[in-house]
């Protein structure tokens, strides 16, 4: 059997983003707290998302979930603090407001529409944003192409390094006593004893509540423990530059300059299950556009691509539930772990080690939403 010392009182099943920041925020609430994790070789969308903390545009169909993303773009600055106070790492937070750049007057008026919607739903959290025209793009940043016939800009939005936060997540969660384990691939859970016994390849943990925060491994996991995670990996890459001087004041939903001085391009969706190959015409388009954004990335050479899995579910939004048939058992999924983690360190984690998911708070992004029978 696997020895953690003494029977932790949470097993987190995942070690990327999500994972990690409830692991860390349920240490930092006094709980012993496990991780099991496939490693280095997991389907990580930790290690190849573009590092966004991003607001605007999200949440339409779901206004809950629009709030619950300012949320955590408020929180943001005060946990970066947080990790850099208990680790040294500082995760590169910044937040200057973000832009979405339009390559014509119809996706000018198809992005003011968009917002619109998303503002005038019932129960919509108010904040601001602005839609700026090609004069007004061009005053906040020169460098956009004469094709950039305008903007969508939001206060809330900004950038981190991905990278450095998932290395603080884990530095921070084991300097307060959280056990790490990797090459754990959880096979089995199974509810003993008012706990739960999980069984790996490398042995057995037995522990008082599970977080499914396994990504799209959820969708296997959940029926262990009574819970649906109707997830599946959706496909995106990204390009990245050489390391140049700063140059991009803002980050762009699709280009964003790295605090290290290196570009990151991509924007795709591809529904391709598994695979992680890149595919040249994809990365062809990506750049295409970009350079059309912003020419002077034209004069920066590429120096890696890579293709890495979003974790989805059906209609975009995350899932945090309790189980009814096996209490103790949570599972929180979502594709959006760089943007949600100071929720998940801050709300999320303090809220399973009480034990619970209030309704008024989570009741939203449970997944019997997918199965409501359609309205006449």
């Amino acid at each position: 059997m696997t020895r953690v010392g003494h029977e932790p009182d949470v097993a987190v099943i995942g070690g990327g983003l999500v994972g990690a920041a409830i692991a860390w925020g349920l240490a930092r609430n006094g709980a012993r707290v496990v991780v099991l994790d496939e490693g280095d070789v997991a389907f990580r969308a930790s290690r190849g998302n573009f590092a966004l903390v991003w607001v605007q545009s999200k949440g339409l169909g779901m206004p809950e979930y629009a709030a619950w993303t300012k949320l955590s773009s408020d929180l943001w600055g005060q946990f970066a603090r947080r990790l850099a106070d208990e680790t040294g790492l500082d995760v590169a937070f910044r937040r200057p407001g973000g832009l979405h750049l339009c390559l014509s007057e119809r996706e000018v008026e198809n992005r003011a529409a968009m917002l619109s919607r998303l503002h005038n739903q019932p129960a919509m959290v108010k904040y601001d944003y602005e839609m700026l025209d090609a004069a007004q793009i061009r005053a906040r940043l020169p460098q956009v192409g004469p094709e950039v016939a305008g903007a969508s800009y939001c206060p809330l939005d900004g950038h981190v390094n991905s990278l450095r936060l998932l290395r603080a997540l884990h530095a921070g969660m084991q300097q307060l006593g959280a056990t790490y384990l990797a090459d754990h691939v959880v096979e089995k859970i199974e509810p003993r004893d008012g706990g739960f016994r999980l069984t790996t390849r490398n042995g057995e943990v037995r522990a008082g509540k599970v977080v499914l925060a396994a990504g799209n491994g959820n969708a296997r996991l959940g029926p262990m423990v009574g819970l649906d995670v109707p997830v599946r990996p959706q496909r995106g890459q990204i390009i990245v530059t050489e390391k140049v001087a700063p140059f991009l004041d803002y980050p762009i939903v699709t280009i964003r300059q790295t605090d290290e001085g290196s570009v990151m391009i991509g924007d795709s969706v591809e529904e391709a299950g598994w695979d992680t190959t890149v595919g040249a015409g994809v990365v062809s388009a990506e750049a295409e556009r970009a350079v059309r954004m912003i020419p002077h990335l034209a004069r920066l050479n590429v120096v890696r691509t890579w293709a890495a899995l979003r974790v989805m579910t059906p209609d975009g939004f995350p899932i945090y539930q309790q189980s009814v048939s096996s209490p103790g058992a949570f599972v929180a999924t979502c594709h959006s772990g760089v943007t949600l983690a100071a929720v998940h360190a801050l709300m999320v984690a303090p809220a399973i080690a009480r034990g619970e998911l209030p309704a008024e708070q989570y009741g939203a992004f449970s997944p019997r939403r997918f199965h409501v029978p359609a309205t006449a």
